[in-house]
């Protein structure tokens, strides 16, 4: 029961990170966020500053940071709120959760097949790339049935 309200989980997040993946949003722009959207509403840093509660070389740093990736969401979201903004913040994955895992089941099965396979091609008792397919999917397919955890050990 509890892997079933898992999985269900899994499907619905899926299902809203599938619309942030194929969302066709802009890329930030080079100085950021802050700066463009502050210029765009003629708004210069000495008022943003005021509204703050900080001063404007604090906006310059505050601006230069968003840019290089090291301002904090929170400090991110006071500067929004004077910015009469919102941020929406997202971490998407390339693929689907579900995909993911799958790929994560294979690549361990994979894994713990190698040992075994090389052994066997020693001994002149290799099977054939088709057989081993069909043996990594089927072992894939039994680690994908248990914890999802099971996956991500060692690595």
């Amino acid at each position: 029961m509890k892997q079933n309200f898992s999985e269900l989980k899994r499907r619905q997040l899926d299902a809203v990170l599938d619309r942030w993946r194929s969302a066709d949003l802009p890329q930030r722009p080079p100085s950021g966020w802050i700066k463009a959207i502050r210029e765009g509403l003629g708004m210069t840093a000495t008022h943003l500053a005021g509204r703050l509660g900080v001063t404007t070389s604090t906006v310059t740093r505050l601006e230069t940071s968003e840019a290089d990736d090291t301002i904090s969401l929170g400090t991110l979201r006071r500067v929004a709120e004077a910015l009469e903004c919102e941020v929406r913040y997202a971490l998407v994955p390339k693929q689907s959760l579900e995909d993911t895992l799958k790929a994560r089941a294979l690549a361990m099965a994979l894994r713990q097949m190698a040992p075994i396979s090389h052994s066997m091609a020693l001994e002149a008792q290799a099977t054939s790339a088709e057989a081993k397919e069909a043996q990594a999917l089927a072992l894939a397919e039994a680690l994908r049935s248990g914890s999802p955890r099971k996956l991500w050990k060692n690595g």
